[in-house]
This record gives structure tokens, C-alpha cells and sequence, in this order.
């Protein structure tokens, strides 16, 4: 029998182990390019349809997926990212915030 100051106790590790464990039809949506917080930082899901003459700190080669902000794996086709808590992000995006993985 668990006391209750045990189960208290235990409460933080379990909710942290149903946390890790959240099955993948739970992944948060994309980032919308439309939306006021992604056309503030000029995000694209396409890296290749960043106009240059209007995002002059875009350099060809850069994306998301070799991005410091990014989260997701290598070889993911979409992660998490910083500036856009509980969104993803497409791998071959691009935003100005973009810093070079090191």
C-alpha cells in the first residue's frame, strides 16, 4: 500500500513518463505561414520561396533542419522549434531567425 505522501511523492515522475510517452497522434500542429508570428519573422515552409530582396539575412542552403532552433531529429520532416512553442515547423523552412547549427 502506498502512502499518500508516496504517492504525492511519485506524482511529478509519472506525469513526466506520460509526458515522454505521448503518442505520436498528439504531435502539436504545423506553424502557419499566414499567422502574425511567422510572417514577423518571414517563416516559409519551403526554404527555396524565401525572396531574397525582401529577407536579406537568407543565404542559400539554410533551413530548418540545420537550424541551432530546431528540435526535431535529423532526417525528420518536421520539429519542434523555439520561437514557435507548441508548433512545428517544416525541415526545409526557413525563418530570420535562423542560426546555424554548430
Amino acid at each position: 500500500m502506498t502512502s499518500r505522501r508516496q504517492f504525492i511523492q511519485l506524482l511529478p515522475i509519472a506525469a513526466g513518463a506520460l509526458a515522454a510517452a505521448r503518442p505520436a497522434f498528439a504531435q502539436a500542429p504545423m506553424v502557419d505561414e499566414k499567422s502574425p508570428q511567422a510572417t514577423a519573422v518571414g517563416y516559409v515552409a519551403d526554404a527555396t520561396k524565401v525572396d531574397p530582396a525582401k529577407q536579406k539575412k537568407y543565404a542559400a542552403g539554410q533551413a530548418c533542419a540545420n537550424c541551432a532552433l530546431f528540435q526535431g531529429k535529423a532526417g525528420d520532416a518536421s520539429g519542434g522549434c523555439g520561437i514557435f512553442p507548441g508548433k512545428q515547423v517544416s525541415a526545409k523552412g526557413w525563418c530570420s531567425a535562423y542560426a546555424k547549427k554548430a
